[in-house]
């Protein structure tokens, strides 16, 4: 069992089926807890002990999210495991690469294929800049650039990405990663499922 962000549900599908992992379920958590990180510790535990029965291995495609760690202390009570790295940019392009990428230029907002596609619904609406737009100079005024980390060759996501660079303001750059550490974590690690359900 994968139990994902649902900002990952494509990535984890894609991966999936590109190496025949056929063997692996999919559940997904609402992508909107991001907006409100604290929960998803609680949500993630929720989701393990409700799956634990039924299969011998778990999954999280989270990274620490905003947690604090607190993410980190459920796997370790319920013994799931997580992908490595702070946050999805981090697994994206690799832990190291992105530790550089932010001591090369500070002040980067990072959009993925998900944030591109959901950027209405995932940023401007719950910053409250679809009613009060004067809002946007004072939450980005410190940002340099968008950087947009591509999984995929779509150019209708790079439009998108425009879109929602020319919105804050800044300018955009792209940088392809594909699924970065993603597809590793999946793929030689991949749970197997217990054929005697409870």
């Amino acid at each position: 069992m994968v139990i994902a962000c649902g900002a990952l549900a494509r990535e984890v599908l894609a991966i999936c089926h590109a190496n025949q992992l056929d063997h692996i379920e999919l559940t997904c958590l609402p992508a909107q807890l991001h907006n409100t990180p604290e929960k998803i510790p609680g949500a993630v535990r929720a989701a393990v002990i409700e799956n634990r029965p039924h299969y011998d291995d778990i999954l999280v495609a989270y990274a620490d999210c905003g947690t604090g760690r607190l993410l980190d202390k459920v796997l370790e009570e319920t013994g799931a495991r997580r992908i490595d790295g702070a946050h999805c940019y981090a697994f994206f392009t690799g832990l190291k690469t992105f530790d550089a990428l932010e001591e090369t230029q500070l002040g980067t907002f990072y959009l993925t294929d998900f944030l591109a596609r959901h950027f209405q619904t995932m940023v401007i609406e719950p910053l409250g800049l679809h009613r009060a737009p004067e809002l946007r100079d004072m939450y980005f005024s410190h940002y340099t650039r968008v950087l947009y980390l591509a999984q995929t060759d779509n150019p209708a996501l790079e439009i998108a990405a425009q879109k929602a660079a020319d919105r804050l303001g800044l300018p955009l750059e792209i940088r392809r990663t594909g699924y970065g550490l993603l597809g590793e974590f999946l793929a030689p690690k991949a749970p197997t499922r217990n054929q005697a359900r409870l």
